[in-house]
């Protein structure tokens, strides 16, 4: 057990250069003292002692303002920067090395109707190993975000997000790769999940591709017209002689 949690504060100095010492991640990161809380109450939810785990589970958010329910699935050295505002649901599953920001939810799309049939069901997200979710993001239903995927401040994520992608935008979109395709680069630490160099729009990608594609149209369209315009030049032209030519009666005699 003292392995794990030294595991744990470890895994936060080694992500949040502000970190001094061990005894400060003990005493004063929130995030820290909401996984232990944490770990008490899934102990006690695993062992049918339902009531006594939610119950340690609202003292932590009391104390820190980051809500876990003890019925949540949570791999190592998770990493929760400053925290306030974080939910976790239910059925969530997090992978080892994963950093959470404030504000996060990783929250259900089921109504609110109907909620006894719900219970027992997948409703909430499950993050694989090594994802960083940005300040604010949002990670809605029964979705998996792969592997090392990076989401950035205030994302909208309602579905699949491949390995190694980085999603934001409200629906996230993928900005480094296609839609659904697994990347085979690992991406490093990327701090909110929001990479802070030129992040291509998709949007305004794909209007740039629309414009190129009018543009061209438009000039093949000009030619056309310049080739159908030299064609029409031409045939009056030759309408022209023809009706200037002496024809029938007109035509001068030919002497012998």
């Amino acid at each position: 057990m003292f392995k794990t949690i030294r595991d744990e504060i470890d895994a936060m100095m080694a992500r949040d250069p502000a970190a001094r010492s061990r005894l400060e991640v003990v005493l004063c990161y929130p995030g820290f003292q909401a996984l232990m809380c944490y770990r008490l109450s899934s102990a006690l939810w695993r062992r049918d002692w339902h009531l006594l785990g939610r119950w340690i589970s609202q003292l932590g958010r009391s104390l820190t303002g980051i809500e876990i329910h003890p019925g949540a699935v949570i791999g190592r050295r998770l990493f929760i920067d400053h925290g306030m505002g974080v939910v976790i649901g239910e059925t969530s599953r997090i992978g080892d090395g994963v950093t959470l920001y404030h504000g996060v939810t990783l929250g259900g799309v089921a109504p609110s109707v109907d909620s006894h049939n719900q219970r027992d069901t997948k409703r909430h997200p499950t993050l694989e190993d090594g994802v960083i979710i940005g300040s604010g993001a949002q990670v809605l239903g029964p979705i998996t975000v792969g592997d090392c995927a990076r989401v950035g401040a205030n994302a909208v994520v309602t579905k699949d997000v491949p390995r190694c992608a980085t999603v934001v935008g409200i629906p996230a979109r993928v900005v480094n790769g296609r839609q659904g395709q697994q990347s085979t680069e690992k991406p490093g630490f990327v701090a909110y999940g929001t990479p802070t160099g030129d992040i291509p729009d998709p949007v305004a990608r794909a209007i740039e591709g629309l414009l190129d594609e009018v543009q061209s149209l438009r000039a093949r369209v000009n030619h056309l017209e310049s080739e159908n315009g030299a064609t029409a030049d031409r045939a009056e032209a030759g309408a022209a002689q023809s009706s200037a030519a002496p024809q029938g009666e007109d035509a001068p005699t030919k002497c012998c």
